[in-house]
C-alpha cells in the first residue's frame, strides 16, 4: 500500500473529491485506483480563511502500477505494509482452570474479549449490574438524589467510562496495534465506523451502552461466562500464590490466574487487597472542579469567523498552565456541548465528572479543571492515604452543596475576586440533583483556589473567553485517576502474589479507554501464556 499523508480538502467534499486527491498527489489516473482505505481524518483551523480537512490515506493501486520518481520522493508519501494485531497460543482443554476478570470495565471486558477469542471460556465477574439496569439507577439518582452503592456512574457494566464523552484517544506506544484491533471490535459491536479514522475519536455515552451489551454478548458467544452484582471480598492464597476468591463474602470459586480490572473508586476492595498481602502504594494524581462555559464562546475562541458552520461540529480545547506555587493546572476530559454529572458511590460524598452524548449537542462545554497532588499532599504514609484525602474533600463538598448531594458552585469572577458566589449568572450549570452557589475554598485545598487564581487569566490569554466571569465551577472532581498503585513485576504479575495481575485504571497503569483496554489486553495476553505453558 501507499500512504498518504496532509491531503487538504474543504469542509464540503465528497468521497470522489478524496479520492481525487489521493490520485493527483500520486500523479496517477483515477482508474489505476482500487480502493482508498481513511488512515486519519482531522480538522485544520489555524489562520486560514477557511476551515479544511486534513487526510492520511492508504491507496491501493492497480497490481503493475507504480508511481513516477517525482512522485515517489515526496514526503507526504510513503510506502507502509498493513499491520493488525496478532497474538495466538493454544488453549488448554477443558479440564484446566479458566481464567477470572475482575471488573467490567473497558480493561476488563477487552481482556475477557481476547481470552474469549482465544478460547479460553474466561469468567468475568462485574460488582454492579448490567449496563441497562445500572442506566436506569443512574438516572434516578441524578433525577432524585437516590444513591445505590453498588449500581451508579462508577460501579456497573462498562466502568466508568460508560458515562463519560467516550474518548478514544491515547498518547501510549502501541506497536502491537491492539488500539486497532480494539477500535475494531468496538465498530463491531456498534460503535460509529469513524471511530477507526478520526483523530479525535469518541462514542458517547448514549451509544457506548449498546456497544458495551454486544461486547459482552461476543465474550458468552465465545465460551466466556459473565456474571454480576459479585463483588470480590477476599483472596485465597497458599504459599504466595493465588488458589481462590471469595464473592460476596459466602461464595468460593477457585482461581489461579485472575486479571484484577478494578475501578480506582474500588476502595473496599483496595481495603481487602491491602490486607489479603498485596502489595500497594502511594500514587500522585489531581483533583479540582468542572468549568462549563458556553459551547458557543468555546466555538467562537477556536474557530473564529468560522463558528457556527455545521460541519465543524462544537470546538474542544486542551490546555496548561505551570504555576509559581510548582503546581500545574491543566484541562482533563474535555467534554464539547457535554453536561457535568455526579458520580459519588459513597453517602454524604459529592464528586463530579463530565459527560457527553454522541451528538455532543448540550448548550455548555465542561471540562475538568484540576491540580496535581501527591504524596506529600497526604498526610499520612499509609498506602491507601490518597483515598482518605480525596474522602475528605468529597465530603466538605457534599456538606457545602446542604445535603441531597447537591454539588458547591462558583462564578469564575467570584473565584477571581476570591469570594463566595450568591448566584449564578447567565451560564447555566448542568450539575443534577442541583446546585449551590458557594466558595470552592471550603471544600478543596487552599493551594488549588491560589493556582486557579493564577491560572485563568494566563489561560484567557490562549483561549479567549476562559476566563468568563459567568462561567461555572462545580466542585469537586477527585477521581481524575487511581491515589493508588498495585505493585507489579515486568510481565504485570503482582510482587507480592503470584497468578494476580492488576491491570488498568484501578492498578494505577492507565488513564482512559484505550489505554485501560490495552492494558487489560497485556494481562489476557501473560495469563494466556502462563494458562498454555507456552
Amino acid at each position: 500500500m501507499i500512504r498518504v499523508s496532509n491531503l487538504l480538502l474543504p469542509l464540503r467534499h465528497s468521497e470522489s473529491d478524496l479520492i481525487l486527491a489521493a490520485a493527483e498527489e500520486l500523479g496517477v489516473p483515477l482508474k489505476v485506483i482500487v480502493r482508498v482505505n481513511i488512515v486519519r481524518k482531522s480538522l485544520d483551523t489555524r489562520a486560514h480563511a477557511a476551515p479544511r480537512r486534513v487526510y492520511t490515506v492508504d491507496v491501493v493501486l492497480e497490481e503493475g502500477v507504480s508511481l513516477s520518481r517525482e512522485a515517489a520522493r515526496k514526503a507526504t508519501v510513503t510506502r507502509v505494509e498493513e499491520k493488525a494485531y496478532r497474538f495466538m497460543v493454544s488453549a488448554p482443554g477443558p479440564d484446566r482452570p479458566r481464567p477470572v476478570i475482575v471488573g467490567a470495565g473497558p480493561c476488563g471486558l477487552f481482556g475477557a474479549l481476547l481470552l474469549a477469542r482465544l478460547g479460553f471460556r474466561p469468567l468475568l465477574l462485574e460488582r454492579g449490574r448490567p449496563v441497562d439496569e445500572r442506566t436506569r439507577d443512574v438516572r434516578e439518582f441524578w433525577r432524585k438524589g437516590v444513591l445505590l452503592p453498588e449500581s451508579n456512574v462508577l460501579f456497573g457494566e462498562g466502568g466508568a467510562g460508560a458515562f463519560s464523552d467516550g474518548k478514544l484517544t491515547t498518547q501510549i506506544k502501541d506497536k502491537e496495534n491492539r488500539r486497532d484491533w480494539i477500535l475494531r471490535e468496538m465498530v463491531q459491536a456498534g460503535a460509529p465506523p469513524e471511530i477507526c479514522y478520526l483523530n479525535k475519536p469518541h462514542v458517547g455515552t448514549d451509544k457506548l451502552a449498546g456497544v458495551v451489551k454486544n461486547l459482552r454478548a461476543a465474550i458468552i458467544e465465545h465460551g466466556g461466562e459473565v456474571r454480576f452484582q459479585c463483588r470480590v471480598s477476599g483472596l485465597q492464597v497458599n504459599d504466595g500464590r493465588l488458589v481462590g476468591i471469595i464473592l460476596n463474602e459466602e461464595e468460593e470459586i477457585p482461581a489461579s490466574q485472575v486479571l484484577l480490572a478494578i475501578g480506582h473508586s474500588a476502595r473496599d476492595t483496595f481495603e481487602m487487597l491491602l490486607h489479603s498481602g498485596v502489595s500497594l502504594k502511594q500514587k500522585a494524581f489531581s483533583i479540582g472542579a468542572r468549568v462549563e462555559h458556553p459551547q458557543m464562546v468555546i466555538n467562537a475562541a477556536q474557530y473564529g469567523k468560522s463558528a457556527g458552520m455545521p460541519e465543524l461540529g462544537p470546538a474542544e480545547y486542551k490546555l496548561v498552565h505551570h504555576c509559581q506555587n510548582g503546581r500545574s493546572v491543566y484541562s482533563f476530559c474535555m467534554c464539547p456541548g457535554g453536561m457535568v454529572i455526579g458520580v459519588g458511590h459513597e453517602p454524604e460524598t459529592v464528586v463530579t465528572n463530565g459527560m457527553s452524548y454522541h451528538a455532543r449537542a448540550g448548550r455548555n462545554a465542561n471540562s475538568g479543571l484540576l491540580v496535581n497532588v501527591g504524596p506529600d499532599d497526604y498526610g499520612d504514609a499509609h498506602p491507601l492515604a490518597g483515598i482518605a484525602f480525596q474522602r475528605r474533600w468529597e465530603q466538605a463538598a457534599y456538606v457545602l452543596g446542604g445535603g441531597g448531594f447537591k454539588a458547591p458552585v462558583q462564578r469564575v469572577g467570584d473565584l477571581l475576586a476570591d469570594r463566595a458566589s450568591t448566584a449564578l449568572g447567565d451560564v447555566e450549570a448542568t450539575y443534577l440533583p442541583g446546585v449551590v452557589p458557594a466558595h470552592l475554598r471550603e471544600c478543596l485545598p487552599g493551594y488549588i483556589i491560589d493556582a486557579w487564581r493564577e491560572a485563568i487569566p494566563a489561560l484567557a490569554r490562549r483561549l479567549r473567553g476562559f476566563d468568563l466571569p459567568d462561567a461555572v465551577l462545580t466542585g469537586v472532581e477527585t477521581r481524575s485517576s487511581s491515589p493508588v498503585r498495585i505493585e507489579r513485576d515486568d510481565i504485570g504479575e503482582s510482587i507480592s502474589i503470584k497468578g494476580v495481575f492488576p491491570a488498568g485504571e484501578g492498578a494505577g497503569y492507565a488513564g482512559g479507554i484505550i489505554s485501560s483496554a490495552i492494558d487489560g489486553m497485556r494481562a489476557a495476553e501473560q495469563i494466556a501464556r502462563r494458562i498454555s505453558g507456552s
